[in-house]
């Protein structure tokens, strides 16, 4: 039975998890799971949680975006409906690959993302908007890996899958945010049924995080909306970093 000071925590944390959710267009387990692994959880616990908090916030950020103008849900399907198949395999993944080579794998990921992301550039050597690639069949590959092994490291995938839609594929920032928070509708939903399949979901710390996030989410969708890119590319930056660190900490620090 939680006390009412553990049910608070959560739920403020769950707020913050949100405000990071809905203005970066994350699900949110890229920061639970290593604030969770720096609170001395184990990170499969962490995984539990965050996949069960990535289904309330994506789904309400998601409605927020489209209610905003803001996303297109079919140039967000192909490769949302990608992680949904690759999160099929998440639940496999989680109960037979070990702690430590799952932290490794999603610091190398974080690393790669944050040099991609601060390297890539919105326009060419002319100054022309760059042209997105939204090959379809790529859309759909590209969200059945990030589908697969994201998840199975408690994150649903927009904090790997916007630095590769932006850096390499050329999608605008505002646009790749909204498809992102999208993505994480499909990938969580389908962790969530595999990892529950396998034993390996907390609905208590889950649901309490849920909570707390619909309402930062809420506002995390305003401010998003509002701020400009480069200023949001640069905070993006800095997240992906500090949740670096604490993935660095957990494997080196004993």
């Amino acid at each position: 039975m939680e006390s009412l000071f553990d049910i608070f925590i959560f739920l403020v944390f769950g707020t913050v998890v949100g405000i990071v959710s809905g203005f970066f267009g994350i699900g949110g387990g890229s920061v639970v799971v290593p604030t969770m692994i720096f609170m001395g959880y184990s990170i499969k616990t962490a995984v539990g949680v965050s996949v069960v908090q990535m289904l309330f916030s994506s789904i309400f950020g998601s409605y927020l975006n489209y209610k905003a103008g803001k996303l297109r849900i079919n140039e967000g399907i192909f490769v949302s409906f990608g992680g949904f198949v690759g999160a099929i395999f998440s639940g496999f993944i989680v109960s037979n690959v070990s702690e430590i080579v799952l932290e490794i794998f999603l610091s190398f990921v974080l690393l790669i993302s944050i040099l991609k992301f601060f390297f890539s550039q919105e326009n060419d050597k002319n100054g022309k908007a760059k042209k997105e690639i939204d090959s379809k069949p790529l859309l759909f590959l590209l969200g059945l890996f990030i589908g697969a092994f994201a998840v199975s490291t408690g994150v649903g995938g927009a904090v790997f899958l916007t630095p590769i839609l932006v850096g390499f594929m050329g999608f605008d920032i505002k646009k790749a945010i909204s498809m992102g928070l999208f993505f994480v509708i499909f990938s969580s939903i389908s962790g969530f049924i595999s990892m529950s399949l396998n034993g390996l979901v907390n609905f208590k710390y889950g649901i309490m995080l849920g909570f707390g996030s619909l309402l930062g989410v809420y506002f995390g969708i305003k401010l998003s909306h509002r701020v400009n890119k480069k200023l949001q590319k640069n905070l993006l930056l800095a997240l992906y970093s500090l949740m670096l660190l604490f993935m660095l900490k957990k494997i080196f620090v004993l």
